[in-house]
């Protein structure tokens, strides 16, 4: 074993490339020609020889080093890597030092935030600031249960706003695997919760026959913020009465504006509404080839509807 007075006095020829003096425990000291001195501890793991830096002498002194070396062995012996818990602490300390709820919550949606429509921003921060914070925001994310988010979920089901309560836990969701990801939580204690939550069911809704109601749905839709692909869809809806699940996946093979005509082909039709063709009579819209036809306004009026083909 090496002494203090070893350490200091120890010296590398200048014809070696270095020299390493052996101290127990798979620890030893590495000389080099320039005279840097740093500690080593050599393990193996998994039937891999693997090294740890323990830091340079004399900042580092020998008792400092035999401590550093123990508690690498303790962490081996827990079945841990010494070098990847080092990475890992590293990483750690990059990462902002607020791990508190709101903190992590409001860097998450920072950093979303450009990605969003606007109307799903303001969502997800009504889901915030409404019905998380109050209750979890100043709280370590990292000591939240699932017991607790449940609790805090169910005061919004006891509103009697469940579809809500199914989305304030998924905003929830969303920030703890932030959490996990930075180092900030082990788990997503969301995922535990999912099914103690009352389901909730869609309505209906009926069809709008007033035409003062029709335009106040067009106004809205008109003035809908969100993204081209859904402004498109939504604007496109009164002119076709499709069912959504057509006009979401239209494609542009389908459309002949000439001719004001989109074709929808029969892969795509529902299968209830195959055979309620084929109960009835064929209606002035069914296609000959099994598909079925939409007649699209003028292709000047889809324009002046506000589309660019």
């Amino acid at each position: 074993m090496l002494t203090d007075a070893q350490c200091r006095n120890v010296v590398c020829p200048p014809d070696k490339k270095q020299v390493r003096f052996t101290d127990a425990g798979g620890m030893y000291l590495q000389v080099s020609p320039a005279g840097s001195k740093r500690w080593f501890l050599k393990y193996r793991l998994a039937g891999a020889e693997k090294q740890l830096a323990l830091g340079s002498y004399p900042d580092v002194t020998l008792t400092a080093a035999r401590k550093a070396r123990e508690a690498a062995k303790l962490e081996k012996s827990k079945g841990l890597d010494p070098v990847q818990t080092r990475k890992v602490a590293k990483l750690k300390a990059l990462t902002p030092a607020a791990d508190t709820f709101e903190a992590t919550a409001r860097e998450w949606y920072a950093m979303k935030l450009d990605s969003w429509s606007s109307h799903y921003a303001i969502r997800e921060k009504r889901n915030l600031e409404k019905d998380l914070f109050p209750f979890l925001g100043s709280r370590h994310i990292g000591e939240i249960e699932a017991i607790e988010l449940l609790a805090t979920v169910r005061r919004v089901e006891e509103r009697g706003a469940l579809d809500v309560a199914h989305r304030v836990l998924t905003t929830a969701g969303q920030v703890w695997r932030y959490a996990v990801a930075t180092g900030r939580a082990q788990r997503d204690v969301s995922a535990d919760i999912r099914g103690a939550l009352k389901p909730h069911h869609g309505k209906h809704f009926s069809a709008i026959t007033d035409p003062l109601a029709l335009g106040k749905l067009i106004r809205v839709i008109r003035g809908y913020q969100g993204g081209p692909i859904v402004r498109a869809g939504l604007q496109l809806a009164p002119l076709l009465f499709q069912r959504p699940g057509e006009l979401r996946a239209a494609a542009w093979a389908e459309f002949n504006l000439d001719a004001a005509l989109w074709t929808i082909p029969s892969s795509r039709i529902t299968q209830r509404r195959r055979q309620a063709k084929r109960q009835s009579a064929p209606s002035p819209t069914a296609h000959a080839g099994g598909g079925h036809i939409a007649q699209i306004a003028a292709p000047d009026r889809v324009r002046r509807a506000g589309f660019s083909w």
